[in-house]
């Protein structure tokens, strides 16, 4: 039987993609009319990371459905350490019908899917975010639209998870993705190929540029992420010093109002006013922060509904 799972965000087509937006739209308009979980069915929720919007998210979408979730330290429980992530898998494919899973390398939780034989949803990892960038689309689809033929403006970190996932996310949903960064931070080269197909196949396209207001100029939306991620701590000082490289990068009003007037911004959150974005901005009224955040559950409530389903209608 083949497994269905969420690991990045172009394990899905497009057109799978558009069909979980669909049902989360639906989930959102009436919360508790999806009961995939009733059981109640365990959904094992695995953190090694920090978590505040990833924990509140996943439990509350995995109680909406009707199901229960069964949140797991991953630090306590040492997966990786004082047991074989492939042990692990095997455990929890016996007593949940899908593991979140919110890690460090991708290579944990591919084989977390490997010997799980359950679905496995990527809750964020040092490669991708596709949860969110599911939100995001939400997001700017109840704000702008239909999402082909929109542009999505990305300034700061382009090496980061939030890039890799807008590039590929975005190229899905047919959007012209920019995304804007210094010379030394560029996407990784294997998901920028990986874009640019999707694009092209979507009547999308992918532009990379060193210059922000190039990168922000015309947009629909433009968002970022702070510039320090989980695991590079000690790199505080080089990217949030007085010379720091996406100092250009910030998005100021100035820097925002190069966009279309009616654009919205967007940040995954923690944000950090002063650095990647300002306080006028994040706070003013092309903000849309907190419908983003909030979509991070009915995104999730979607995504979990449509795997399980997937998983039984396989099995």
């Amino acid at each position: 039987m083949i497994v269905r799972h969420l690991l990045r965000d172009d394990d899905l087509t497009a057109a799978e993609q558009a069909e979980i937006l669909a049902r989360a739209a639906r989930i959102k308009a009436h919360p508790f009319t999806d009961r995939t979980l009733a059981g109640p069915e365990v959904v094992a929720v695995l953190f090694d990371k920090q978590t505040l919007r990833t924990q509140v998210s996943f439990s509350a979408a995995i109680a909406h459905l009707g199901g229960f979730p069964m949140v797991i330290d991953g630090k306590l429980a040492a997966i990786g350490v004082r047991e074989s992530i492939a042990d692990v898998a095997r455990v929890l494919g016996r007593e949940a019908v899908a593991i979140v899973w919110r890690t460090h390398g991708q290579d944990r939780i591919e084989e977390m899917a490997q010997f799980a034989q359950i679905p496995v949803v990527n809750a964020l990892t040092d490669d991708f975010h596709p949860c969110q960038i599911l939100a995001d689309l939400l997001t700017i689809q109840e704000h702008r639209g239909p999402l082909p033929g929109l542009t999505l403006a990305y300034v700061g970190d382009g090496a980061n998870n939030m890039a890799h996932s807008y590039l590929l996310g975005g190229a899905l949903a047919g959007l012209h993705v920019r995304i804007g960064t210094p010379a030394a931070y560029q996407p990784r080269a294997d998901i920028l190929e990986r874009a640019r197909h999707l694009a092209a196949e979507q009547g999308g396209s992918i532009t990379v540029t060193d210059d922000p207001v190039a990168a922000v100029d015309g947009a629909d939306a433009v968002a970022t992420d702070t510039w320090v991620s989980m695991g590079q701590e000690d790199e505080v000082d080089t990217r949030k010093g007085e010379a720091s490289p996406f100092a250009p990068y910030a998005v100021t009003a100035d820097l925002m109002a190069r966009a279309k007037p009616d654009a919205i911004f967007l940040h995954c959150l923690p944000a950090y006013r002063g650095y990647e974005v300002a306080a006028e901005v994040i706070d003013g009224p092309q903000s849309v922060v907190w419908d983003e955040s909030e979509n991070r559950l009915h995104a999730q409530k979607a995504v979990l509904s449509w795997l399980v389903e997937q998983h039984r209608d396989a099995g």
